[in-house]
């Protein structure tokens, strides 16, 4: 049974660090447990700006958001990869320009599926499913995805700071190919993910996540590799950079005392 249909666990397995709440920590968040703690502390014992770069990313996440809904009339979004619940979430940034802005998120992780159930219960334009983001038909096919957006009007897919989750052999170009297909032009693609120019910290990364999370993880990539994913759709200005430098609010944002690895993305859109 390949991973795309594999039936989702509502079991925490807490021997085993996750992704979404290794993030959770470095966001200051408390939804982790000492494994996901403990891999942390080794990771930035060798990548010491992971943190500042996970502040950054949670910030660009929000500078979007905002931006496609003032800017760009978007009042659906569907949050792939989105991790645990936490501050100025992305239907909290979207309802701030227009409150009936509908949201779903989507992500693997069983805590995420309980938590954000609980905060969004009494959001009648905001849902959680749990499903492995490759499942594209799983997911447009999902009950709170066809109760809440509208196909028929332009959509924003996010993928921040989840591909590199995604390993080559699953194709994350392919996903991100899938999912445009699906939506009418005007809509829009945000991606970000994890990149090196060091073939060292690519590689120590790499295995490093690989084996901690016991296979749920892809790789760290190269800036062309993000490029690629975008084929056929128009790349917005300022383009793919760094994402702290993406349409900043201001220069109050943490800088990064290393550049051993970055988070890289930006936004295209469908024409």
């Amino acid at each position: 049974m390949s991973q795309e249909s594999q039936p989702q666990s509502s079991a925490v397995d807490v021997s085993i660090p996750s992704v979404a709440r290794m993030y959770d920590y470095y966001l200051g968040g408390k939804d982790n447990y000492a494994v996901d703690r403990e891999a942390c502390e080794e990771l930035s014992k060798v990548v010491p700006s992971t943190q500042v770069l996970a502040i950054n990313n949670r910030r660009f996440l929000q500078r979007v958001v905002r931006w496609l809904a003032r800017e760009h009339g978007i009042r659906q979004f569907i949050d792939h990869g989105s991790g645990l619940p936490t501050q100025d979430n992305v239907h909290q940034v979207a309802q701030q320009v227009d409150p009936d802005s509908r949201v779903v998120y989507v992500d693997n992780d069983p805590i995420v599926l309980a938590h954000g159930r609980a905060l969004l219960e009494e959001n009648a334009n905001t849902a959680v499913i749990q499903a492995d983001m490759r499942d594209t038909d799983g997911i447009f096919s999902s009950s709170e995805v066809e109760r809440l957006i509208d196909f028929d009007q332009p959509v924003a897919a996010l993928f921040v700071s989840v591909l590199h989750c995604i390993p080559d052999a699953d194709d994350p170009a392919g996903l991100i190919k899938r999912v445009a297909d699906r939506l009418v032009p005007g809509s829009f693609l945000v991606v970000c993910q994890l990149i090196s120019e060091d073939a060292a910290t690519r590689d120590f990364v790499t295995e490093f996540m690989r084996v901690s999370t016991h296979g749920q993880w892809g790789r760290v990539r190269q800036a062309h590799d993000l490029a690629g994913f975008l084929e056929g759709l128009e790349i917005q200005e300022p383009g793919l950079v760094e994402v702290s430098t993406w349409k900043p609010d201001a220069d109050l944002g943490p800088r990064q005392l290393t550049q051993e690895w970055i988070e890289f993305g930006g936004v295209a859109r469908k024409l």
